[in-house]
């Protein structure tokens, strides 16, 4: 498979909280998504048009050499009409979809790209529990790449940043405990403790800690990858922590400010990051992107169609991360951490304060910090390449100096 023709680069003034957001606003964002629309409908009608486009050629060089020019002319009229019907019905389906499914398009986009990346979708299952994840490549001289996506996201999260990666690298992108993919109970414990149990189920199904593998996690994600690698060390090589919660940072966000008022109204307020409608959306993006730019209405009702079935159990999630138990389960497991450790974070995240880099630093001083300017919460949809450059680099680092510390000791 040709891999060449990949995830276009987000514009720089694209920022995004999740991929659904990202994949959209890569049209919108660059204001040409009719033209967009209309040429991959042509390209796609092209396919089906093909033949008869090529009777079309055929017949017109046969009847230069026919002298009945009129009978001709008759016949090349029907031979483009039926040309132009077979392009205009599939374009037509299109833009009908469009308008009246967007998100069944969304869902065939994320189908798109796992195809072309080289994704597959695997099943896991543990007792009953089934887990949805895809991968690429195999277990090699490398450690694998284990991703933990964000809350209310999943696994094609990652998709952006995986364009950036080797291909023979062994990547693995799990959909969390109860969302897309993965089973979804009401008594499941969706708590952070609650999926890093579930999350290590997954890593012992798979047998992937036969050798240690480097955990990558992202905002709630981050969370579960920070206390997986406290709780169980010897299953990792390295870890990378991407604007992670569960910590107490020295200055809230503007999401924190938010959310006083609406624990104040004991959740009757909706929560900034469930969405119900599309100018709830609108202000999502608004709250977890860094440079404003504007997404067209239908595109924001696909958004807000695709998670409406799931906004009560994502209400429950975040009510359950939010408790007591979970809300700094990051912070509480810092000093327990002993694996190398990475954190990425964007300077301009509105969701979780970029001084729980520094947090971090103080308690870890010998971890690495890359800070990416004019990034927000969404650092894997806005800065792809760059991170997925950093996360390779440090796990290649890390790699030498363990082979180096083992030359040294035999």
């Amino acid at each position: 498979m040709n891999h060449k023709q990949m995830l276009p680069d987000p514009p720089p003034s694209l920022t995004l909280f999740h991929s659904d957001l990202y994949i959209w606003s890569l049209i919108a964002g660059q204001q040409r998504y009719l033209e967009v629309l209309l040429i991959a409908c042509v390209i796609y009608a092209s396919h089906f048009s093909i033949s008869a486009c090529n009777c079309v050629l055929c017949y017109s060089a046969g009847c230069l050499l026919d002298k009945n020019r009129v009978a001709m002319d008759q016949d090349m009229v029907n031979m483009f009409a039926i040309a132009a019907g077979t392009l205009a019905i599939p374009l037509l389906l299109f833009m009908a979809s469009f308008m009246l499914w967007p998100s069944s398009l969304i869902e065939v986009y994320y189908w798109y790209w796992r195809r072309t990346l080289g994704l597959q979708v695997r099943y896991a299952d543990c007792g009953g529990y089934r887990f949805c994840y895809s991968y690429r490549g195999k277990p090699g001289l490398r450690p694998s790449v284990l991703m933990l996506h964000d809350f209310s996201a999943h696994k094609d999260t990652w998709l952006p940043m995986v364009k950036y990666l080797p291909k023979h690298l062994h990547l693995l992108c799990v959909d969390m405990p109860g969302h897309e993919g993965t089973t979804r109970t009401n008594t499941d414990d969706y708590s952070i403790q609650g999926q890093v149990k579930r999350i290590r189920q997954f890593v012992e199904a798979i047998r992937l800690n036969r050798k240690p593998f480097h955990l990558v996690g992202t905002s709630m994600g981050g969370t579960v990858a920070g206390v997986h690698a406290a709780c169980h060390p010897s299953d990792l090589c390295s870890l990378t922590l991407i604007c992670p919660t569960g910590l107490r940072n020295q200055n809230e966000s503007k999401f924190d400010s938010q959310m006083h008022e609406v624990e104040h109204s004991r959740y009757t307020l909706n929560i900034p990051l469930i969405p119900s409608i599309p100018e709830e959306m609108e202000e999502m993006l608004k709250l977890c992107s860094h440079v404003r730019f504007r997404v067209p209405q239908q595109i924001l009702q696909g958004l807000v169609d695709v998670r409406i079935p799931h906004n009560d159990f994502y209400h429950e999630v975040f009510v359950e991360i939010m408790s007591e138990n979970s809300k700094y389960a990051l912070h509480e497991h810092i000093q327990q951490i002993t694996t190398p450790l990475q954190v990425i974070w964007g300077k301009q995240d509105q969701v979780v304060d970029v001084s729980g880099a520094a947090v971090l630093t103080e308690a870890l001083p010998g971890c690495r910090v890359d800070l990416l300017e004019n990034c927000g919460h969404s650092v894997v949809m806005e800065r792809p390449r760059q991170t997925a450059k950093l996360i390779l680099d440090f796990s290649i680092s890390q790699q030498s100096t363990e082979s180096a510390s083992t030359k040294k000791k035999s």
